[in-house]
């Protein structure tokens, strides 16, 4: 499903315009985006968590030539399952 697909049954199912539906989506996105970019987590009960990791520097190789390089440490982001959305899912 992509966003245009999952716009479309978020309004079937609410009633809502697709105008309305699709920036409640992108409202959506920002602002869990922007609380992840601070370091908070944004949890969902019954839906799952998401939140931001970190990945520690590392020396890595360069397929091409071999030579050793630094990779920089970085953030990454991160979603957990919660226990409905797996149990759902596992039926």
């Amino acid at each position: 499903m992509n966003k245009s697909e999952l716009i479309d049954a978020i309004a079937a199912d609410t009633k809502f315009t697709k105008k309305d539906t699709e920036a409640f989506l992108k409202s959506f996105v920002e602002t869990v985006s922007g609380a992840m970019e601070k370091g908070d987590s944004v949890q969902l009960i019954g839906f799952g968590t998401f939140d931001v990791g970190t990945r520690s520097a590392r020396e890595g190789r360069n397929p091409k030539t071999g030579e050793t390089i630094k990779i920089a440490a970085t953030k990454t982001p991160k979603f957990k399952a919660g226990k409905a959305l797996k149990d759902r899912v596992n039926k």
